[in-house]
C-alpha cells in the first residue's frame, strides 16, 4: 500500500499534558491543572470520577491540599525539553507537530490587557525548533485548559463575554505565529462540553444562577464556542488568509447493537445528536432540524442570534479533524446490553471487539468506516488528529519497550485509512497520541502510555523524566522511510 507523497504523518500533545512548569515565567493554573490523579482498581470508571468534580473538589487544588496528587502541574517537562523531545520527532520522521498552546501561559488570567511575552516567547522558540527540521506545524488553541480566572470569575464558556477574551487570544496568536502555523484548529474535541462543561469550558455549575439545569448549561457554553470557533474563522480571513482553519470533534462512532427497527431508529437518534451535530453546526454552518427537536424535548432554550446564525453560516471551516480510538455499540435504554468504559462516556460493549484495561474497543476497521461516512456527509477533506492506543508500560530494567501491540494498533489503522483513501476520501494527515508518553487528559496518570518514546516518571512523578525509544520507534521511522506497512 502505498501512501502520497504530500499526504502528512505526525505527532499530537497537549500543552497540559506535557508542559510542566504550570506557574512559570508568568503563567497561571488553568481547569486542567487543577483535576486531580485519582487512582482505580477498575480503570475503566473513570468518567464517573470526572464528572463528579465540582468547584469545591477543585478549590482544594488551588490550595495544594496535602495528600492530593496534580501531575499536569509537573507534565514530562516538554517547557524544559522541548529540543531535545522535537529532535526526537523528527529523528522518528514526523512531518507535523500538532501541539497546543496554553492560553494562561499568553494571557494568564485571559482578561489582561497585554500578553504575556514569556509565554509568547516560548512558543515562538518551539515553532522554530519545528521548522528547524523541516516539520509542519499545527496549532491547537484551546485543548482542555481555560484560564482557572474566568471559570472563577467570569463563569467560564457559559459566559457570552468569555468569546471576545478568546478572540483577542486567537488575534494575538496569528500576529505572532502567522507566518509559521500551517494549519489551525480553534478547539480540541469541542463536543466535551455538551456532556461535560466544567472541563469543556470551564463552567462551575455551582455559580450559575440562572438555572440548574445541566443541559441547559451544556449546550449554552457551546454554542458560545461554536461562535467563538466561527469568529476566529472570520479573523483569520483577514489575519492568516490561506492558512486552512479545521474543526477537532471527539468522536463517538457507534454501530447498532443488533437489526430490530426499533434498535435502528434509536441508533439513529443517538448518531445525530452524540456525533453529526458538532460536524453540521461547525462543517454546514447551521443548526440541524434534529437537534431542534431535541432540544424541545429537553426543555433547552438557547440564546442565538440572527449575527450567530450569519457568523456560522459565514465562517465554516476548510477542514475536518477528529479523534478516533474505539467505536462501540449502541444498546437502547430498554435494552440489557452490557457496557464498557471509555474516556468520559461508558459505551455499549461490542462482543466482537477487544478492549483495552481503560475500556477502549480497539477497532481499526471503524476508522474507515467513519472516514468514508464523514466523506460522504461533508465533503471536507479529513484530517485524524489523535488515533492511539494507552497501554501500562514499565523499563523493568530495560532501556527500551518491546511494544508489538502499539506496533500491530498503529499498523492495523493505517492499512485501513490507506484504504478509505482508495474508496475515494479525500485526506490531508494523520497525528498519532501521541508520540512520547505524557500525563492522561482523563485519568491523569503516566501510567497510560500512548509514545513512541517512554519518558521516565510514575504516576507520582517520580523518575529521572530521561526517554528511551520503544520498539515502535524504530518501527515507524521505518515505515516513513520506506512506505511499507
Amino acid at each position: 500500500m502505498k501512501f502520497p507523497k504530500e499526504f502528512l504523518w505526525g505527532g499530537a500533545t497537549a500543552a497540559n499534558q506535557v508542559e510542566g512548569q504550570h506557574d512559570k515565567d508568568g503563567r497561571a493554573m488553568s481547569i486542567a491543572e487543577m483535576i486531580p490523579y485519582t487512582k482505580l482498581k477498575d480503570r475503566t470508571k473513570i468518567g464517573g470520577i470526572m464528572t463528579s468534580l465540582t468547584k469545591e473538589k477543585l478549590l482544594e487544588s488551588v490550595e495544594n491540599k496535602e495528600g492530593l496528587s496534580y501531575p499536569k502541574r509537573l507534565g514530562i517537562n516538554f517547557y524544559e525539553n522541548y529540543k531535545e523531545d522535537i529532535k526526537l520527532f523528527s529523528e522518528a520522521g514526523l512531518d507535523v507537530y500538532r501541539m497546543s498552546i496554553s492560553w494562561g501561559r499568553i494571557y494568564p488570567n485571559g482578561d489582561e490587557s497585554k500578553p504575556n511575552e514569556k509565554g509568547l516567547e516560548f512558543y515562538r522558540n518551539v515553532i522554530k525548533e519545528c521548522k528547524k527540521y523541516g516539520m509542519k506545524v499545527m496549532v491547537t488553541l484551546h485543548h482542555f485548559d481555560t484560564p482557572y480566572t474566568i471559570g472563577a470569575k467570569y463563569g467560564g464558556w457559559y459566559n457570552r463575554d468569555v468569546i471576545d477574551m478568546f478572540l483577542k487570544y486567537a488575534k494575538t496568536l496569528f500576529e505572532n505565529f502567522g507566518k509559521e502555523v500551517d494549519y489551525w484548529l480553534p478547539f480540541n474535541e469541542i463536543n466535551i462540553t455538551s456532556f461535560f462543561a466544567l472541563f469543556g469550558g470551564a463552567v462551575f455549575m455551582e455559580d450559575v444562577k440562572d438555572t440548574k439545569d445541566p443541559k441547559q448549561v451544556n449546550y449554552q457554553s457551546l454554542h458560545h464556542q461554536f461562535v467563538a470557533q466561527a469568529k476566529v474563522i472570520e479573523l483569520a480571513k483577514k489575519m492568516v488568509p490561506n492558512t486552512p482553519m479545521g474543526c477537532m470533534v471527539a468522536n463517538m462512532t457507534t454501530y447498532p447493537i443488533d437489526c430490530k427497527p426499533e434498535t435502528m431508529m434509536s441508533w439513529l437518534q443517538s448518531e445525530q445528536m452524540k456525533k453529526y451535530f458538532f460536524y453540521d453546526v461547525v462543517a454546514k454552518g447551521e443548526y440541524p432540524t434534529y437537534s431542534k427537536v431535541f432540544f424541545e424535548k429537553n426543555n433547552i432554550e438557547l440564546k442565538i442570534t440572527e449575527d450567530d446564525r450569519k457568523l456560522l453560516k459565514n465562517n465554516t471551516v476548510d477542514f475536518i479533524s477528529y479523534s478516533y480510538y474505539s467505536t462501540s455499540a449502541h444498546i437502547p435504554e430498554d435494552s440489557n446490553g452490557s457496557k464498557t468504559g471509555g474516556n468520559l462516556v461508558e459505551a455499549g460493549k461490542n462482543p466482537y471487539l477487544k478492549a483495552t484495561e481503560w475500556g477502549w474497543q480497539i477497532d481499526p476497521i471503524g476508522i474507515r468506516y467513519t472516514l468514508n461516512d464523514m466523506w460522504d456527509r461533508y465533503h471536507k477533506p479529513m484530517f485524524i488528529a489523535e488515533n492511539g492506543i494507552g497501554v501500562d508500560e514499565k523499563l523493568n530494567g530495560k532501556d527500551t519497550i518491546e511494544d508489538d501491540y502499539r506496533i500491530k494498533y498503529l499498523r492495523d489503522h493505517f492499512e485501513q485509512i490507506g484504504l478509505a483513501m482508495e474508496d475515494g476520501v479525500e485526506m490531508i494527515g494523520y497525528t498519532m497520541w501521541t508520540p512520547i508518553d505524557l500525563v492522561s487528559a482523563g485519568t491523569s496518570e503516566m501510567s497510560k502510555r500512548y509514545g513512541l518514546i517512554y519518558v521516565d516518571y510514575d504516576d507520582d512523578h517520580k523518575g529521572t523524566g530521561k526517554r528511551y525509544k520503544k520498539k515502535s520507534f524504530d518501527w515507524f521511522k521505518n515505515f516513513k522511510e520506506t512506505g511499507e506497512l
